[in-house]
């Protein structure tokens, strides 16, 4: 042990002289082992009783602490301003990504394993993080675990962000633990096992600049807090220390990872430890607490947040007061009518506390409204700034005097806890994010409701004046406009609270609106009508999730009857009804083997809607959907998630460019991706693209099995680097494809497939005629002898190409007239047997535009298409995937008309069918749309 005597005998060198040296270690050790026993003290003292929102009612900590889930790992995950939005996935199977760890074992060694210095602890608001700490620095004072540290410091943001002007290390010390000793004069203390834990890092308002800092080296050197601190973490001054910092994801990615060693994460509870604190919390009544864990099952979103321990404390304190209230007490069914609950049984337990006599609950709310409301103003005010923590100067811009919040100190102890830091001052915060973000919702409420919109001018930088409806409009347009999901509960809450009944149980705290305006149900209409592609899908989800706070189940009812069907294919899906498909997916315990976006009958709009969905499969296939920089971009953000579930990647036959790839690889090249197949082929990628990959798989070796180029243009140097990692045996790049590559590849669309298809004279009956060097096929309506009418012959002709269709292949035809378009197996074609027409057996398939009718054909099998008749046809045939597609083509584009699914080792040629009067021809590869 480093503070025993042979250890500190061995390290501490202050004279030449043995003798003297060994008398000198000795009394030098009593005084480290005293000061270590007299912090032990303070600290067991300071973390023995705890609490989780109730403030005035402190537990054993030991009673209460539920094990988390802590995993290890170089975690890289992208920004996310809302953190609430990754818990959709994280709920599903958590041991895929990263190490479980036990708190104890954060700073331990394995085997192979470099000494981790610093470790970052993320987790969202209310996962435990400060509860973990807590816990490891008891099992430290009570010699429970973690004594290979000598000195264990806790220091939090919140309370360092008071301090001014400048001091040593040491100071600090003194300032946070009093009851220690005169450090300074502890020789050899900075020879000892030092841990320093940084509580709370995204609650700093300081300045930390970790390039332009003033380097120090002395722990007795005075400076600012804000230099300390950095010194402190990139190691200048306790270089041999351990450093703990805990940090909301948002923040944590302002500290450069290269003065982080070990980063692990907080996914708080798995459904088992959610059961296990309820029944623990609501102890010995045990059928309680089964109806509070049924109720919470039943909700989606409710059971997602439940991850969260203190949003498990919350449903505790609600269902309690709702499920022990008697019968006419109604289940809360929304998040906006639960927090509206909590709201009010707290209010209730308040004025309980101080013995007022108002019994109604109109009464009751309306004697506490002017108070709410302040703390209402200052969770707005605070959430534009993203502050979680406030003092007491924020308290007075709100107009909420100390000594009035002193009065609620009840109530302020379970919505917005107090704490008493250094020189008599305060610190408060509300107890979660999700209630200060309600007291923002119930603030914008009621200044909606009376028209008094002062904090709103700057916050939706109004002009002029507006209407309620237009108000509301203006609020859910700005909150959306936030790719990050920032204020997305806020909006859920606003909005809910417009409806009657989410809202009941607050009468006499907020002003009615006018029930003749249908100020919800106008609000609703536009929620449902919004279609902009500059949406993110994340906040197109919360479009649909807004719509279930409100109330309107419809759109989710409809997608879970869907899901519940056998045959999906025929139904069509609005952009709305796919965000809600994949928020289903994305909170399904069990992760999706494949998602292929063409598989669902819907819009361009209505698959990039689908894009969040990804993260929950296992396989994700997006060939041929039209895939653009954006869609890149949020799969690249999904890519970067440990919890993400997609191992496989599809995104052929789409154009990407180089550019596209290199979007792409800056999730493949992350830490947390863990794709394994990925598949590029047709995607205009050059030589330029390859380099992008070849860059993002050394620094991501590990998990890339299978790379698919085919028919791109990887040039000679790209091919050379891509060989040479498979070949390495430092990738795990096994299979690499490069095959039908070339600069006529380099062509947009179904382009860089086109074939040049003629006509084979040898199968052209003697009706028909062929020109333009065997490309186009003319009835002649001038030969009468070709005419049915004059000699009985037949009335449909069909003539075969002469070249067998290999790999990809597309091409085009402009027709006149009634004719039929397709493939027949080329086996059966060499017969010549054209009195069998397309498409009326299994070995051919075409398209037919005839009087009655535009049509597919296959083994006389018709299906009748809903797009006018055309005379310009596209057709692509995939021989590897077994595909082939018609499309109309228009001047702009192609409009899919059917797929059909082939046999991969049939051999095929084009065909063409005609009527009398009708002609084709074969598009020259310039000619193509």
């Amino acid at each position: 042990h480093q503070s025993c005597k042979q250890c500190l005998s061995s390290s501490l060198k202050h004279s030449d002289s043995p003798g003297e040296n060994r008398k000198y270690t000795i009394l030098l050790s009593g005084n480290i082992l005293e000061s270590k026993k007299i912090l032990k003290e303070a600290m067991k003292n300071e973390f023995t009783e705890t609490s989780e929102g109730n403030g005035d009612h402190p537990s054993y900590l030991m009673s209460i602490f539920t094990e988390l889930h802590i995993i290890s790992g170089e975690s890289e995950e992208p920004y996310i301003e809302h953190e609430y939005r990754p818990l959709k996935s994280k709920r599903r199977k958590r041991s895929r990504s990263g190490c479980s760890v036990d708190l104890k074992d954060i700073f331990k060694l394995f085997p192979d394993q470099k000494p981790n210095r610093t470790v970052l602890m993320k987790g969202v608001s209310g996962i435990g993080k400060s509860f973990a700490v807590r816990k490891f620095i008891l099992d430290w004072a009570e010699e429970r675990e973690n004594q290979d540290f000598d000195f264990v410091f806790s220091f939090a943001f919140r309370m360092l962000n008071l301090f001014r002007g400048k001091k040593s290390f040491l100071e600090f010390l003194s300032e946070f633990h009093p009851a220690l000793p005169n450090l300074q004069h502890l020789v050899g203390f900075d020879k000892t096992r030092i841990l320093v834990i940084l509580d709370g890092f995204d609650e700093s308002r300081l300045q930390l600049d970790f390039h332009k800092s003033n380097k120090i080296t002395s722990i007795s050197e005075r400076t600012s807090v804000e230099n300390l601190l950095v010194n402190l973490i990139k190691g200048n001054i306790l270089p041999n220390a351990n450093i703990w910092i805990t940090s909301r994801p948002a923040a944590a990615n302002q500290i450069p990872a290269k003065y982080v060693n070990m980063v692990t994460e907080i996914r708080g509870f798995n459904d088992a430890q959610k059961a296990e604190y309820f029944r623990k919390r609501l102890s010995p009544d045990l059928s309680l607490a089964e109806r509070v864990i049924s109720h919470i099952q039943s909700s989606q979103t409710l059971d997602m947040m439940c991850q969260i321990p203190i949003f498990c404390w919350i449903s505790v304190i609600l269902f309690k007061d709702v499920f022990r209230g008697g019968g006419d007490t109604e289940t809360p069914k929304t998040l906006t009518e639960m927090m509206a609950h909590f709201l009010f049984v707290q209010t209730k337990r308040q004025s309980r506390k101080f013995e007022k006599s108002e019994t109604s609950k109109e009464k009751l709310l309306r004697s506490h409204r002017d108070f709410l409301l302040k703390l209402g103003k200052l969770a707005f005010v605070q959430l534009q700034k993203n502050n979680l923590i406030f003092y007491e100067d924020d308290l007075k811009e709100c107009g909420i005097d100390v000594e009035e919040a002193s009065v609620y100190s009840g109530f302020c102890n379970t919505v917005l806890r107090k704490e008493e830091v250094f020189f008599q001052k305060k610190v408060f915060f509300f107890v979660h994010l999700t209630i200060q973000e309600f007291f923002a919702a119930l603030y914008i409420y009621e200044c909606l409701a009376t028209n008094d919109i002062g904090d709103l001018v700057s916050f939706l930088d109004l002009k002029e004046e507006n209407s309620l409806l237009d108000l509301l409009k203006k609020t859910v347009d700005k909150v959306l406009e936030k790719k990050n999901g920032h204020l997305d509960f806020f909006l859920r809450f606003l909005l809910g609270l417009m409806v009657e009944s989410n809202k009941r149980v607050l009468n006499g705290l907020l002003t009615p609106l006018d029930p003749k305006e249908d100020t919800d149900k106008k609000i609703l209409t536009y929620l449902k009508s919004i279609r902009r592609k500059t949406l993110s899908p994340d906040s197109c989800i919360n479009i649909f999730q807004t719509m279930v706070e409100m109330r309107d189940h419809k759109v989710k009812d409809e997608i879970q009857e869907y899901l519940r069907r056998s045959d999906r294919s025929e139904t069509e899906l609005t952009p709305l009804h796919c965000s809600a498909l994949a928020f289903m997916l994305l909170v399904s315990k069990d992760e999706l083997d494949e998602l292929n976006l063409k598989s669902y009958k819907t819009s361009q709009e209505g698959r990039r809607r689908l894009i969040p969905a990804v993260r929950s499969s296992k396989k994700a296939v997006l060939a041929e959907c039209k895939v653009t920089t954006d869609w890149i971009e949020h799969l690249t953000f999904d890519l970067k998630f440990s919890s993400s579930a997609v191992r496989d990647l599809d995104l052929s036959n789409n154009d990407l460019t180089d550019s596209g790839v290199k979007l792409l690889c800056d999730g493949l090249e992350n830490p947390n991706c863990r794709l394994e197949i990925l598949r590029l082929s047709g995607c205009l990628v050059t030589e330029t693209g390859c380099q992008y990959l070849v860059a993002a798989l050394k620094l991501n070796p590990s998990h890339l099995t299978e790379l698919d180029l085919s028919y791109n243009h990887p040039g000679e140097f790209g091919t050379k680097q891509l060989c040479e990692l498979k070949d390495d045996p430092d990738f795990k790049l096994s299979k690499l494809n490069l095959d039908h590559g070339g600069t006529h590849r380099m062509k947009p669309g179904f382009k860089k497939y086109s074939c040049k298809l003629t006509l084979d004279p040898k199968t052209t009956p003697k009706t028909l005629h062929l020109s333009e060097e065997n490309r186009r096929v003319t009835w002649d309506r001038n030969d009468k002898r070709s005419s049915p009418r004059h000699n009985g012959g037949p009335d449909y002709q069909q003539v075969l190409c002469g070249q067998e269709l290999t790999g990809r292949c597309y091409w085009e035809v402009e027709a006149a007239g009634s004719f039929s378009i397709g493939v027949i197996r080329r086996d059966a074609s060499v017969r010549q047997e054209t009195e069998v027409r397309m498409g009326t057996n299994k070995t051919s398939y075409c398209l037919v535009s005839a009087d009655d009718g535009f049509y597919t054909l296959h083994d006389n099998n018709r299906v009748d298409l809903p797009a006018r008749q055309t005379s310009h046809v596209g057709i692509y045939v995939d021989q590897t995937a077994g595909s082939l597609s018609f499309y109309r083509v228009s001047s702009d584009n192609l409009i899919h008309l059917h797929t059909y699914q082939i046999s991969p080792s049939e051999p095929l040629c084009a065909a063409v069918g005609l009527k009398l009067q009708a002609s084709v021809l074969f598009l020259n590869e310039e000619l193509l749309k």
